[in-house]
């Protein structure tokens, strides 16, 4: 028998031997990535909760300045990139050795129509209402106070962040939404259960945030993820993903102190 898949591919059966190898291998994965961020970001939850001042009064730094001299420190924040991105080549090289290219997963050539225009789109559909959320969520209390940069006023503070939005996004799109669906689809997976998977993976790494950082990015995980389910193309997502990493980096560290609706 042949197994179906929401990608059109068309896979034999795996044998027990390689559900149970993939099983082991999700795992592994997890555990070196975004699972092990996941724990890691309810344990910081609910140390924030028991903290005095709750989850409000609690503020976390996304881009934080990692040493005194500022060569060091940007090659402190040029490692962090360089990690996010060896864990997307890892997802791509455990697919890659199962026979899935990053081409049948849309990382072919970009192209404008396809590729571009849908993830500035999907940038605003996710950027804009994200922002009202969070604000909305601080306000009340349930998120903490977001920076999301502190570094020094460095000539290469701005491509840093640039970077780090691109190596955030990579990451992300390629484990969590193609990595994880693809290899849940081989067990044998729905395709809703599997967008499940990756939704709550987001959400729960996104958890340091407060309640409200982690259901925003569970709803962004549904969205994008059906939306690489639907289409098989991964571009927009990382574009999507980068563009509103970007513009909350840079568009933070130019707006602070100056707004008084930025907390």
């Amino acid at each position: 028998m042949r197994a179906e898949t929401g990608s059109g591919w068309d896979e034999p059966e795996p044998t027990d031997r390689e559900r149970l190898g993939i099983r082991l291998e999700i795992l592994v994965v997890l555990v070196v990535t975004f699972g092990l961020s996941g724990l890691n970001a309810a344990l910081s939850l609910l140390e924030s909760a028991l903290s005095p001042g709750g989850v409000g009064g609690q503020t976390v730094a996304l881009n934080p300045t990692r040493a005194a001299q500022s060569t060091i420190d940007l090659l402190f924040q040029l490692l962090s990139a360089l990690r996010l991105a060896g864990w997307g080549a890892l997802g791509l090289y455990l697919l890659w050795r199962s026979g899935i290219g990053p081409r049948m997963i849309g990382l072919a050539r970009a192209r404008w129509r396809s590729d571009v225009l849908p993830g500035l789109i999907l940038a605003a559909i996710i950027g804009l209402p994200g922002l009202g959320l969070y604000l909305a969520a601080h306000a009340l209390g349930f998120s903490v106070t977001i920076v999301p940069s502190s570094l020094g006023d460095h000539w290469w503070r701005l491509p840093a962040l640039i970077v780090s939005a691109c190596a955030n996004a990579a990451a992300e799109e390629i484990l969590v939404v193609a990595y994880l669906i693809t290899r849940l689809r081989r067990l044998g997976w729905s395709e809703n259960r599997s967008l499940l998977a990756s939704a709550l993976l987001r959400g729960s790494y996104h958890l340091y945030q407060g309640l409200g950082g982690g259901l925003g990015n569970l709803v962004m995980g549904v969205i994008f993820g059906r939306f690489w389910q639907c289409t098989n193309r991964l571009w927009p997502l990382v574009l999507a993903h980068a563009t509103i990493d970007a513009v909350a980096y840079i568009g933070y560290t130019l707006l602070r102190g100056h707004v008084s609706w930025l907390p």
